[in-house]
């Protein structure tokens, strides 16, 4: 069984960055995608970025929402099981809790993911 834990996040002011890590634990598919999501009070589950390794990370399918591209920036680190998510030119509408999720392909929405990792604060102020 996959398990996710997300680590980083924490506060920061608009046009700061902060950097989110997540880690797979447990049996994973040979091909596969980690995606971060993030959900703010009252809004729905909403897409961020998905990395889906290939032979090595070089080589991976990524995909980012409209929202973050230009910005953010997803990438596997080391084992195929951890990546990280580097947030660049913050801004207060980037304030949720962010998930970590694992997927069998590449997927840009909430129900295809099966694993979800326990979430992370990320607070942006102006």
């Amino acid at each position: 069984q996959v398990q996710l834990v997300e680590s980083g996040g924490g506060l920061a002011q608009a046009g700061g960055s902060l950097t989110l890590s997540c880690e797979a634990s447990g049996s994973t598919f040979s091909r596969y995608t980690m995606g971060w999501f993030r959900q703010a009070p009252g809004k729905e589950r909403d897409f961020v970025a998905a990395i889906m390794w290939s032979d090595n990370w070089s080589d991976a399918n990524i995909t980012y929402a409209n929202s973050v591209k230009g910005r953010f920036t997803i990438s596997g680190v080391g084992a195929r099981n951890r990546i990280h998510l580097q947030m660049n030119s913050l801004e207060p509408e980037d304030t949720a809790v962010y998930y970590c999720a694992a997927a069998p392909a590449m997927s840009k929405v909430a129900h295809g993911y099966y694993v979800w990792g326990q979430g992370i604060q990320v607070t942006v102020s102006s």
